[in-house]
């Protein structure tokens, strides 16, 4: 792997953990497009917001600036750390086991519900924090996200013996399947759209590759895993590098609005 794999505590999100440098070095690109999401959610002064997967806090500074009172949450130790470190109000909470009162305004996210595979678990917790008439706003990855990178991992999995799972630990649901699964746990859908969304990668794919599936090529060791990550880089330069030599990521992005509905 490359010589910059973040080394940091685990989270849980299939063996996923981060550290805040290599966030900011290979991952910076996911809050920097975060403001199409923050358009839809619209915060106010005065608002109560909960973030979840709050990450560093890029975007969670932003609803404050708005005049908002935001909470973060995440599960990343350094990630929370950084976020501290920028004066913000966050905690350590799972976005899958959400212990808080019924006293938010608006709950967001931003390219974190996607490793939360409990998606249920999520959408119950934010129908219990949201008042009446609370808002959700989300976007992450849907159907068809990253699966050429994906079908690159798997295949780099059954040349070297490897597991082919960790080559997808994330939850990717179609429209029709996440606005049902809102709809059954008291939430009407007023907006939501699957929208694909190339995006440049300013470190390459191995940036992505080493920030993103860490775990996928722990399970290699040594010369093993250099081959295994040659592997799946030559299988996706013809689709995902461009004519400058530029790295893309196939990312599909879900996007939605949605209310909880009168009790």
């Amino acid at each position: 792997m490359p010589s910059k794999t973040p080394n940091h505590a685990r989270a849980a999100s299939g063996g996923q953990s981060w550290s805040a440098a290599g966030y900011e070095e290979n991952a910076r690109f996911v809050s920097d497009l975060g403001a199409e999401i923050l358009s839809w959610l619209d915060p106010r002064p005065g608002e109560r917001v909960l973030d979840i997967g709050c990450g560093d806090g890029a975007l969670t500074a932003k609803i404050a600036e708005r005049g908002a009172s935001v909470l973060g949450i995440d599960t990343s130790a350094a990630l929370l750390a950084a976020a501290t470190a920028s004066g913000l109000d966050v905690r350590a909470m799972s976005g899958e086991a959400i212990d808080l009162p019924r006293e938010f305004d608006a709950v967001f996210s931003n390219a974190a519900l996607h490793w939360m595979t409990r998606a249920e678990d999520v959408v119950q917790g934010v129908a219990r924090v949201l008042k009446p008439n609370g808002r959700f706003v989300a976007e992450f990855g849907g159907f068809g996200n990253v699966a050429a990178i994906v079908t690159a991992l798997r295949s780099a999995a059954r040349l070297h013996q490897g597991n082919p799972a960790l080559a997808h630990p994330w939850y990717f649901p179609s429209p029709r399947a996440y606005e049902g699964l809102l709809y059954k746990n008291g939430l009407m859908c007023e907006r939501i759209e699957l929208v694909p969304r190339p995006t440049p990668l300013p470190t390459g794919i191995e940036g992505w590759l080493a920030t993103f599936r860490k775990p996928f090529f722990d399970q290699f060791s040594g010369k093993v895993c250099e081959a295994a990550l040659a592997h799946a880089v030559e299988l996706l330069r013809p689709s995902l590098c461009d004519e400058d030599g530029r790295w893309w990521a196939d990312y599909v992005r879900l996007r939605v609005a949605a209310r909880l509905l009168p009790r």
